[in-house]
């Protein structure tokens, strides 16, 4: 039998979920490699032998995307599969025409080929683009679920950057569950939110692994929660889809793969940071809604913030310290931490770049776009050690943390500092209370 020789794109996430529900043990396929992008430092590695299943005794090499014209001729390979998200719909067909160009199809899979089907009820919170409010969302989703006398099971979309074999399947229910599982800023950003809510949270490599522990979680299950990551779509078929957009990036939920995806299949759609967009770019995005998915659920949001010591911010020049994929491919110019320097008097917003080290040079020209803002990098420690050194070596009077993470826990700060806090709030009807309380009825939870 001549098999099918296949490179799955990606950046360690969708990319291995891909494999797993759709190639893993399938004679007729040979995946001869994953490129990697998006993500630095995560090229060079292996897809190990112990994930990939008794075809791939060696593992499957992961090589640079920019590998991929050589790699398609030097093994004659007959598809590439497109598998990251947060992607513009051009840069796509780009990649598209330069596989094509090499000899080989282009390819991208569906959900009915990829998303695995729970024994529990599944809530699947997705968005437009990275940035939009996901995170925040699933907290209000669980909050109103567990007021119902629910149990909840979050599981996050993968971000498997260290070693794959130990990130197979990991629960995260203790904040020494973090350094146990040495997860890097970015996951801890999305895990300890829910962690210090009292919340079980699940991520790793192997998600039909992950789905059957977490449906059978020690603590108990009634509803499993997608927690998306990126503008990806569920690993998990969902009872329910909610789909965050952002007004601050209209037109932007009909122009991103696989954002559109999540449009479409939305039963709910939360228009989130209402309170601080302009009422043009508002209406843009509800007719973008109108028009691909009219028979969804709008609900309107806003994202109001708390500060921990706005004494810190009136007056001060600042430096403003944000979610990093947000700013990266997410290309937000405006988050939490930007909107609290405008609200409590801030007199300056302190550009960071003169006072770059390291990686975090290299973040920037591969990202020119981002501006005064600092991304809080953290996919390694000399990463973190870069961030370090650079807020620091800032000439600012104080440093306003937008991350969903406290960074003076991982990372020395000598500058004055606080915290930004943010999470959802429905503004009117229909909200999300009134939403999940049928949801609850239909599937018999309560």
């Amino acid at each position: 039998m001549n098999k099918k020789k296949i490179i799955i794109i990606g950046a360690a996430g969708r990319d291995f979920h891909n494999f797993n529900t759709y190639f893993r043990n399938q004679e007729e396929y040979e995946v001869v490699a994953f490129s990697a992008a998006q993500i630095p430092d995560i090229d060079g590695r292996k897809y190990p032998a112990e994930l990939a299943g008794e075809l791939y005794p060696e593992g499957i090499p992961i090589v640079a995307e920019e590998e991929l014209p050589e790699w398609i001729e030097k093994h004659q390979i007959d598809s590439c599969v497109f598998s990251y998200s947060d992607v513009p719909y051009d840069r796509v067909m780009n990649l598209s025409a330069l596989v094509n160009a090499a000899g080989a199809s282009f390819a991208l899979l569906g959900p009915r080929h990829t998303m695995l089907k729970s024994n529990k009820p599944v809530i699947s919170v997705v968005a437009a683009r990275t940035g939009c409010g996901k995170s925040q969302t699933s907290r209000r989703v669980i909050e109103i679920l567990i007021e119902m006398g629910l149990k909840v099971v979050a599981v996050r979309h993968p971000m498997p950057y260290g070693d794959l074999v130990a990130q197979k399947v990991q629960r995260y229910a203790e904040i020494s569950d973090l350094a146990r599982h040495k997860c890097t800023v970015e996951e801890m950003e999305e895990y300890e939110p829910h962690i210090i809510r009292g919340n079980v949270i699940y991520a790793g490599v192997d998600y039909e692994a992950i789905l059957r522990e977490a449906e059978n979680d020690p603590k108990g299950c009634d509803v499993v929660l997608w927690d998306g990551g990126n503008n990806d779509f569920s690993f998990f078929k969902p009872d329910l889809t909610i789909t965050i957009v952002d007004p601050h990036r209209p037109g932007h939920e009909v122009y991103y793969y696989p954002g559109e995806v999540n449009l479409r299949l939305a039963d709910v759609v939360v228009i989130n940071k209402m309170d601080t967009a302009a009422p043009e770019d508002i209406q843009i995005v509800r007719e973008n809604i109108a028009e691909n998915n009219s028979g969804a659920i709008v609900v309107d949001g806003a994202s109001p913030i708390r500060v921990d010591n706005p004494e810190i911010i009136l007056g001060k020049r600042v430096l403003v310290v944000e979610d990093g994929p947000t700013l990266t491919h997410g290309e937000m110019t405006i988050g939490a931490g930007i909107v609290a320097a405008q609200k409590f008097g801030a007199t300056e917003l302190v550009d960071p770049r003169p006072f770059l080290v390291g990686k975090l040079r290299e973040t920037f020209e591969t990202y020119p776009d981002i501006g005064e803002l600092l991304p809080a990098m953290g996919y390694s420690p000399e990463q973190l050690k870069d961030l370090e050194t650079t807020i620091n070596n800032s000439d600012c009077d104080s440093v306003i943390i937008g991350t969903p993470i406290d960074l003076n826990r991982i990372i020395n700060i000598k500058k004055p500092n606080t915290r930004v806090y943010y999470d959802l709030q429905e503004i009117g009807k229909p909200d999300l209370t009134g939403i999940l309380s049928d949801f609850a009825a239909k599937n018999k939870l309560v």
